[in-house]
């Protein structure tokens, strides 16, 4: 489950190509765009612009370079010609990249024109309980560590976390060991070791926790139809703390 440091240099540049990845479409009027255009415009960065892979396209069969998950959607949302994002949608885009045989995984939540309070509030609130579980990443701390602070930090405000669904070991494939959950007990769990590589991912919920499948075998929903935000990180357990692989320029601060 560990990398060596060549090979988590390798994985940094494939995080530092998808972090520029979310800084352009930090660039993009997103309202009034169609999932499918974003979808469209994003491999054509990463493909032409970026010299990379988008690896979630063919893997497991699915079509597209990126999850659009919507306001009620959890997760794994296909994007659609039809479905065009609208003033105070909440929508989560969650893209892979690969480079040089290794996988970078991240997404982000994007208020899209005048967001209401309540959703703005659960958005934040998602952020931060993955910084909170970032922040207990260090050798020595365990995989219970993390899910207890992002599991903390979601019900003192109020909302669920989703259990169906964690974070993962990354490198050569997407997904590897270990599981990470989202909720936990601290002081459990798998003890964490310099050069193990996985991400961390938490699903919040307004309502209740549960969820369920469409039709289509992918997109999740919240069973309540009540909304869901995700914020996702591909770290590296360092020797003396954490390194976020995929950080985001503007995030530089709250790493340090």
């Amino acid at each position: 489950m560990t990398k060596t440091p060549a090979e988590i240099a390798l994985m940094a540049e494939a995080g530092r190509r998808l972090a520029q990845v979310f800084t352009h479409l930090d660039g993009l009027p997103l309202e009034g765009m169609s999932t499918l255009e974003i979808n469209d415009r994003v491999e054509a960065f990463i493909v032409d612009e970026l010299k990379a892979r988008p690896a979630s396209k063919g893997q497991y069969g699915y079509g597209f370079v990126l999850n659009s998950s919507r306001n009620a959607v959890v997760c794994h949302g296909v994007p659609s010609a039809d479905e065009v994002l609208k003033d105070g949608d909440i929508v989560n885009l969650d893209i892979t990249l690969e480079k040089d045989g290794f996988i970078a995984d991240s997404s982000k939540t994007y208020l899209i024109g005048s967001v209401g309070p309540q959703a703005r509030r659960l958005v934040r609130t998602t952020y931060e309980a993955l910084w909170k579980g970032i922040r207990a990443v260090r050798p020595g701390a365990r995989l219970g560590d993390i899910g207890f602070a992002i599991e903390r930090h979601a019900k003192t405000a109020g909302y669920s976390v989703v259990r169906d669904y964690c974070g993962h070991g990354i490198g050569r494939e997407m997904h590897e060991e270990p599981q990470v959950l989202h909720f936990g007990r601290a002081g459990t769990g798998l003890p964490l070791k310099e050069g193990m590589v996985f991400t961390i991912e938490p699903m919040l919920n307004q309502g209740v926790r549960t969820v369920r499948t469409e039709d289509d075998g992918w997109t999740v929903t919240t069973a309540d139809g009540k909304l869901s935000a995700q914020f996702e990180h591909t770290v590296a357990v360092t020797a003396n703390g954490v390194r976020v692989l995929t950080l985001r320029p503007d995030e530089a601060r709250r790493a340090g």
